[in-house]
């Protein structure tokens, strides 16, 4: 069975602390419950979890949904968003995780990459240096989110093929959203192979399609 790879890059600088990420560890937890429930994704789908704000973290290597062990993710009360080291450390994770398509095997289909952030990029000249090396990997799409009333789409644009907006940061507008990213990649799980357009589902109220 051919692995459908998506990545989530989450934004723990300083700003999130408090019931934002206590919020995002409840939307992945109602994320991975949901997709385990749908028997297709639990064969394919591997799931990586990395985040950034002063460093670049590897919580979760890409694995398989039925042996994911929902990490506890923490911000420290103050600090950066260091966006662009996060994109340089993901791509040297590709390069070890991605299966390449060869004589013997088809190789992954392309993955998904969610990058969720409350702010501007601190690093942004670097940042902005790997922006165009992660949109040439071939990511089936790359979905950008921005919470919070400091986040605007202009700072992930360029990253990005989509980018949702949340008002608040609390709990239910988290949920909804993994609860969106879910379906989104269901959708792109059963369509992979067979289209090369992906199509999101409409989004719950709290979320807004800004790009």
């Amino acid at each position: 069975m051919r692995r459908l790879p998506v990545y989530l890059l989450l934004d723990t600088s300083g700003s999130m602390h408090g019931e934002p990420i206590e919020a995002v560890n409840t939307g992945i937890r109602v994320m991975v419950s949901a997709l385990r429930q749908d028997p297709h994704a639990l064969e394919t789908v591997h799931v990586s979890i990395m985040t950034f704000d002063s460093d670049a973290r590897v919580l979760v290597p890409l694995t398989a949904l039925d042996e994911l062990q929902v990490p506890v993710i923490s911000t420290p009360r103050s600090g950066p968003t260091h966006l662009g080291l996060a994109l340089e450390a993901l791509s040297a994770r590709l390069r070890k995780e991605i299966r390449k398509p060869s004589v013997d095997e088809k190789g992954d289909w392309a993955p998904y990459l969610f990058v969720m952030t409350d702010g501007k990029p601190s690093d942004i000249l670097l940042f902005e240096e790997q922006c165009p090396k992660i949109r040439s990997i071939g990511f089936a799409s790359i979905i950008g989110c921005v919470a919070g009333p400091k986040a605007r789409k202009e700072d992930i644009q360029s990253l990005c093929d989509h980018v949702v907006a949340l008002d608040t940061m609390d709990s239910a507008a988290f949920t909804s959203f993994f609860r969106w990213v879910t379906a989104a990649i269901s959708g792109g799980n059963k369509s992979a192979g067979t289209t090369n357009t992906v199509t999101l589902p409409p989004p719950p109220p709290e979320i807004h399609v800004v790009f």
